[in-house]
């Protein structure tokens, strides 16, 4: 994501399209500058503008997917896919039962990494508009904020009445997070708990874009 006054690639983003992309001087490309604008451009030494900017509109309803931690990687597989589906808004969460805990140092780690790969995933999928991801966040902070979900086994359909869904540990949610708060069921399958998330983004979006 650049400047389109003045288009600079990173060192990391022009070996990618050299290398891997394997680009040469002259070949059309475009860059954005990951608020709604990109431009078609031409690869070289210097980057040139080859035609005007072009700014995508704005979605007609954000939304959203929180996800309680989980081990590995897959915190990182959950961004890049929920980027790729177009959600604009991905919040990690603790929940009572999260067994994956982060101490400050690396939740502060772990939330640049998770910027990168929504970054990587927008650049590959040509996503315009970076999504906002949030470093993480207790659940009462999420869970109580106006439109918010719980996905839940046996609740309602997912609708935009609610465009930010949460999605619990491998071990469910706490009788005190579910308490009275509103719940979607995302199918009648035991979902993993990165499977879950996607198939929330998937639905929320297929809804907003018009094609639930």
């Amino acid at each position: 994501m650049v400047d389109l006054e003045d288009p600079e690639l990173t060192v990391e983003d022009r070996h990618h399209l050299a290398t891997v992309l394997r680009l040469r001087d002259g070949d059309e490309m475009t860059i954005s500058d990951g608020l709604g604008r990109w431009q078609p451009c031409r690869f070289g030494a210097t980057i040139e503008p080859c035609g005007d900017p072009v700014l995508v509109p704005t979605p007609t309803l954000e939304v959203g997917v929180g996800f309680a931690l989980i081990k590995g990687d897959r915190p990182e597989l959950v961004v890049q896919k929920l980027t790729e589906m177009g959600v604009d808004r991905i919040v990690p969460l603790t929940a009572e039962r999260s067994v994956v805990r982060w101490d400050a140092e690396k939740a502060t780690r772990q939330f640049r990494r998770l910027e990168r790969v929504a970054r990587e995933a927008s650049m590959q999928s040509r996503r315009v508009r970076l999504p906002v991801v949030e470093s993480v966040a207790p659940f009462g902070s999420v869970a109580d904020a106006p439109g918010v979900a719980l996905a839940e086994s046996g609740g309602g359909p997912v609708d935009l009445a609610r465009p930010m869904l949460l999605v619990g540990p491998e071990g469910g949610w706490a009788a005190g997070e579910l308490s009275d708060r509103p719940r979607v069921g995302l199918g009648p399958t035991v979902l993993r708990a990165e499977t879950a998330a996607m198939v929330a983004g998937a639905l929320l979006t297929a809804l907003r874009d018009g094609g639930g």
